[in-house]
């Protein structure tokens, strides 16, 4: 784990509170892997405040790109921090996404729980042997549907749903995946899923691991406060007892989860 005053590169607002913050990060960056988290302490809190965790879109050239969304206090307070400025960082943090796929890789997120699948997608399109994996992202409306051009450039497969149909298909992201599993079942053909994104969703793509005798990699979104596993406040019920996101997770084999 890495402690590190992180010079931001580049702060850019891509509408309806949504947000990259570009960071160097040399050391980070080496050792990121898709699915882990970094906890970025925000400047202008009091001294008190805690960290904030934030998935990782990318991490290239010695910068790391979060995705994040303005929902609170802390958040509010990070969309005032400039190029130029300084941040403190800590990470890389929890356990990752495995980067070996057996079969078709299938990439499913909601709304800005697409970050750590983008920087997931870069890493199986550059791996040479890996399936070139298909996404489905979902979210409320058009506006919720991030970081398709990001997506677009990497030259995958993309279906994308919104509950009132300003995009894709009408309704969850997990119709456009259905379609694609009967397909699968009726050709044979294996697969891996890889998911991020709010409970129901992560559920609902768990399930259809489970029942289909799959793999399923599913990252749970828990309220991370300390970030090391010293506070027990980010538990996830698993087979084997209680979990702390922060450290055995956030991203849990789908068989694992107790829902």
């Amino acid at each position: 784990m890495i402690d590190e005053k992180c010079k931001v590169v580049e702060h850019t607002d891509i509408g309806a509170g949504y947000r990259y913050l570009v960071l160097e990060a040399p050391q980070m960056a080496a050792e990121l892997v898709p699915g882990q988290f970094v906890h970025v302490k925000v400047p202008a809190l009091e001294a008190s405040a805690l960290r904030r965790p934030f998935s990782v879109f990318d991490a290239e050239d010695g910068k790391v790109t979060v995705l994040y969304k303005t929902v609170g206090r802390g958040t509010a307070a990070l969309n005032a921090v400039q190029a130029g400025d300084t941040v403190n960082v800590m990470g890389p943090l929890g356990h990752g996404f495995p980067l070996k796929c057996d079969g078709e890789a299938l990439l499913v997120g909601g709304g800005y729980g697409v970050a750590p699948l983008h920087f997931l997608a870069k890493r199986f399109v550059a791996a040479a042997g890996l399936p070139r994996p298909k996404l489905f992202i979902g979210g409320r409306t058009a506006a919720d549907l991030l970081a398709l051009d990001r997506f677009q450039k990497l030259g995958i497969e993309i279906f994308t749903a919104t509950n009132d149909g300003s995009a894709g298909v009408k309704g969850l992201v997990t119709d456009p995946l259905d379609d694609i599993l009967a397909n699968f079942r009726n050709r044979g053909t294996k697969f891996e899923l890889f998911a991020c994104g709010p409970d129901p969703m992560l559920k609902a793509v768990a399930l259809r691991a489970t029942g289909t005798g799959s793999k399923g990699w599913i990252s749970m979104d828990r309220h991370m406060v300390c970030g090391v596993g010293a506070c027990y406040a980010c538990i996830q019920k698993t087979v084997r007892g209680n979990s702390r996101c922060c450290i055995e997770g956030p991203v849990f084999a789908a068989a694992d989860l107790v829902w």
